[in-house]
């Protein structure tokens, strides 16, 4: 890729428009943590203690963040491999020396504990595959271009790096992790250049699949059979989320999210009971303290958040850059989605956090390097000028 002298500023060169609503986050994450480690301080800890803890995991991504965006086009392009295989040994790793109390609790060996401190390698697998998706459809694009055969061979190309990480998370029991990234996959393919003679069957049946499995959950022969594939806790979140009244995690934040109302009951409130609210249920936070109308604001937040990414995404000239950002997006807009819509019954229950608020410091971690990789577009997009492909 060619380079031209840049004389920007190095302030005008960092998107503010990324890092303000990030900050954003960061300050309702601090609140949320506070408010729900008052109403469940033996599983939290003093609200003092998690708040501190969490900001700093703040302090320590924004580090890794100034380190991601030092990183251009070439150098992303180069070392990929590298953290791909990282994230793969990790992955492999956790297997060996999982947290023994979390997988009896939550039956997923998914989990690494130093000390005091947990950490989920597959969440910082999330950006490193990210990245390796990217590298692989560029590299495959410059090369071969665009048929009906070559579009197959990089279909086949990416469900080839997808599979080792399917098949470790099967093995962690970590099914909800593993819908991040087919997310991810999902999106990449349709800005990959794949054509849409294939992509529409494609999508198809996998849409029919999902209702299939489904439909096949609530019936005891459909459940004999996909218990070869998943385990009992699964079926067990498929069955609360159509009957949510016989789930109290569920039905609790449910109930703390209703009771917010309109305008919400106020600064602190925590009047009801919602298990592990600090880190999957943070949600149920802000619908009881501000109600409808906070609710929105927090999705606003992140609806602005996302269209910034994808604004940056269209502005850079770079074809990896631009498969970069489609899974960072993706991987955000899944969390988000997929958290809220649990929250409130929209979607089964699964261990997604929400980006940027939830508590833990391996999900800031993954999510702030992705943010990293953003930011890297916008600090070094005017180094770049359009070029002929296969330039890496």
């Amino acid at each position: 890729m060619a380079k031209v002298e840049n004389k920007t500023s190095l302030i005008d060169r960092l998107a503010w428009n990324i890092i303000i609503p990030v900050a954003l986050l960061a300050l309702i994450s601090l609140y949320c943590i506070y408010i729900a480690a008052l109403g469940d301080p033996s599983h939290i800890g003093s609200p003092v203690k998690a708040v501190v803890m969490q900001a700093l995991w703040y302090l320590i991504s924004i580090v890794i963040v100034v380190i991601v965006m030092q990183f251009d086009a070439d150098q992303l392009f180069k070392v990929a491999p590298i953290f791909f295989g990282i994230g793969i040994f990790l992955l492999i790793a956790v297997l060996f020396f999982y947290n023994r109390s979390v997988a009896a609790d939550t039956g997923a060996k998914s989990w690494f504990k130093l000390g005091p401190v947990t950490f989920q390698p597959s969440e910082i697998m999330k950006p490193a595959f990210i990245l390796m998706l990217a590298r692989v459809v560029k590299d495959h694009n410059d090369k071969y271009g665009h048929t009906i055969k070559s579009d197959w061979l990089l279909l086949g190309k990416i469900v080839a790096w997808l599979a080792p990480v399917a098949i470790l998370l099967k093995l962690q029991n970590d099914f909800g992790t593993m819908l991040v990234f087919i997310a991810i996959v999902g999106g990449v393919v349709l800005v990959s250049g794949i054509s849409w003679k294939i992509i529409i069957p494609l999508y198809g049946i996998v849409i029919v699949g999902a209702i299939a499995v489904i439909l096949m959950v609530v019936t005891p022969g459909g459940q004999a059979f996909l218990s070869h594939f998943f385990q009992a806790y699964q079926f067990e979140r498929i069955k609360s989320w159509l009957n949510p009244s016989g789930a109290y995690q569920l039905w609790q934040s449910m109930k703390a999210i209703g009771s917010g109302q309109l305008f919400g009951n106020g600064f602190g409130k925590a009047s009801v009971y919602v298990p592990v609210r600090g880190s999957d249920m943070v949600f149920s936070v802000i619908g009881e303290n501000f109600g409808f109308v906070g609710c929105v604001a927090l999705i606003l937040i992140y609806l602005y958040l996302i269209i910034q990414m994808v604004k940056i995404s269209f502005n850079t000239r770079n074809a990896f850059y631009s498969y970069i950002s489609t899974g960072v997006i993706m991987m955000s807009l899944f969390h988000v989605f997929e958290n809220i819509g649990m929250n409130i019954d929209l979607l089964p229950l699964t261990g997604i956090p929400l980006p940027f608020v939830s508590q833990g410091g391996s999900a800031l971690v993954g999510n702030m390097i992705g943010i990293g990789l953003i930011l890297s577009m916008k600090f070094h997009n005017r180094d770049y000028i359009f070029s002929t492909a296969g330039d890496f």
